[in-house]
C-alpha cells in the first residue's frame, strides 16, 4: 500500500490523479484551497474505492503555512495510517494567468511565482523528510514550455522553471532512491483557464487541428498517465520532462 500526496486535488487533473492512484491501490492525501466540498467529494469517491483518503486546506502560494500543514500532515499519517511518510509527492496545484507580455501586471506575475514556483520549490523541501526513501516526485508543467500561445509567457515561464527544478531535485535526491520528474499536459478540458479549450468550439476545434491523435486531451488522458509514472514500473525514470499532449503542435 502507497500513499500519495497531490496538491489541488479537488478538481480537474489532481482530482482525476488522486482517483486514479486510488484504482490502482493506493490511498490519497489530497490538497484543497477553498474547494472543501469538492475535496470531500473526492475522499468519499476514493472510499467507494475501497481506498483511504483524507483532504486538508493548503494554500500553495503561502510559504508561510507550509510548517503548520507539514506538521498536520504528519499527525494524519500517524492517526490514519500509523505511519510518518508519504511515497509520494504530486506538485499539482495551480492556476492560470491569461494575459499578454504588454499587459500583465506585476501582481499577476507575483501569483505566479508564488504559486507555481516558490511554491513548488519550498512546499518540497518542507515535506522532505516526510517522503519515504525510494519514493517518487512528480511536478505538473504544461506542453507551453515546448510551443508558444501569446497570453501565457508569465506561466510557462514559471512552468519552465519548475523543469529545471525537476532535474535539481532528482540529481540531489538521488542518493535517497527518489525519482523526480515532470509531466507536461497539453490542452485539456476542464476548468483551467476558464474552460476555455472545453467550452469554446473554435479553440477546440484549432487544437484539435494541430494535434497527432486529432483531439483535445480529457483528464482521464492525464490521471493514469501519472499514476503509471508513480508505480514500480517506472522506477528507473527519473528527471525526465514527459509531454502527454497526444501529439500537439509537432
Amino acid at each position: 500500500m502507497t500513499i500519495t500526496l497531490i496538491t489541488g486535488g479537488s478538481r480537474g487533473l489532481g482530482r482525476n490523479t488522486a482517483l486514479s492512484v486510488a484504482r490502482r491501490g493506493g490511498d490519497v492525501v489530497l490538497t484543497y484551497n477553498s474547494r472543501a466540498e469538492d475535496a470531500q467529494a473526492v475522499v468519499a469517491e476514493i472510499e467507494a474505492l475501497g481506498r483511504k483518503a483524507v483532504a486538508l486546506q493548503l494554500d500553495t502560494g503561502k510559504v508561510s503555512g507550509f510548517p503548520a500543514f507539514t506538521e498536520k500532515l504528519r499527525a494524519t499519517l500517524s492517526d490514519v495510517w500509523g505511519r510518518d511518510t508519504v511515497d509520494h509527492l504530486v506538485n499539482n496545484a495551480g492556476h492560470g494567468d491569461y494575459a499578454s507580455i504588454a499587459e500583465t501586471t506585476e501582481a499577476q506575475f507575483d501569483r505566479l511565482v508564488d504559486v507555481h514556483l516558490k511554491g513548488v520549490f519550498f512546499l518540497t523541501q518542507a515535506l522532505l523528510p516526510l517522503i519515504a526513501d525510494g519514493g517518487r516526485i512528480v511536478n505538473f508543467s504544461s506542453g507551453l514550455t515546448r510551443f508558444a500561445y501569446p497570453g501565457y509567457a508569465a506561466y510557462s515561464a514559471m512552468k519552465g522553471a519548475v523543469e529545471v527544478l525537476t532535474r535539481y531535485l532528482a540529481k540531489e535526491l538521488g542518493p535517497r532512491g527518489i525519482a523526480v520528474n515532470t509531466v507536461a499536459p497539453g490542452a485539456i478540458e476542464t476548468d483551467f483557464g476558464g474552460g476555455a479549450v472545453r467550452d469554446n468550439p473554435e479553440i477546440n476545434k484549432h487544437i484539435a487541428g494541430i494535434t497527432a491523435l486529432g483531439r483535445v486531451g480529457v483528464a482521464d488522458d492525464i490521471g493514469p498517465m501519472v499514476a503509471s509514472l508513480l508505480s514500480p514500473d517506472n522506477r528507473w525514470v527519473t528527471a525526465q520532462r514527459i509531454e502527454v499532449s497526444g501529439g500537439q503542435a509537432i
